[in-house]
């Protein structure tokens, strides 16, 4: 039976948020996505180069400034729990021609990152919510952001 994922703020730890990084590329962006999730206990290293190859085979990118990097079915061996990292990339990376400020990184162990994608997708495709978060500075802020759409505490 597939482990259903909870909702994306439910996956997102406050330390998976990292909301000043930096890298030279797209490959860069991704292996510090995966560093995060390495560090959070979600996932071995070999989870890195299946995100790499997910790369390779199709880009993550969704729009709005955003991609939403994760594993092959292949990597899902390496993956300990599912689990979100949410990192902001001010100075934006270039994602095969396309600007991207913010990397939401998925480690899922069952078929539940589906589910997650679309979620995920309805999330970051609203242009005002994916404004607020790739102007983020705040963690709460991205935490208040990815909880699901009609979920959100009022202002």
């Amino acid at each position: 039976m597939a482990e259903q994922l909870g909702s994306p703020g439910a996956l997102l730890e406050r330390r998976a948020v990292r909301l000043t990084e930096q890298a030279a590329d797209r490959d860069d962006a991704i292996r510090r996505c995966g560093q995060t999730l390495i560090e959070i206990g979600a996932v071995e290293p070999g989870y890195l180069d299946a995100m790499l190859e997910r790369e390779r085979s199709v880009s993550t990118y969704v729009g709005e400034g955003v991609a939403i990097p994760h594993g092959t079915l292949a990597g899902k061996d390496a993956v300990h729990r599912d689990a979100l990292a949410v990192l902001r990339f001010p100075a934006g990376v270039d994602w095969g021609g396309s600007p991207v400020t913010v990397c939401v990184a998925i480690a899922a162990r069952g078929d539940g990152h589906v589910a997650l994608l679309s979620e995920l997708a309805q999330i970051l495709l609203d242009p005002d919510r994916a404004r607020q978060l790739r102007e983020a500075t705040e963690i709460a802020d991205v935490l208040r952001l990815l909880e699901p759409v009609g979920e959100e505490n009022p202002r």
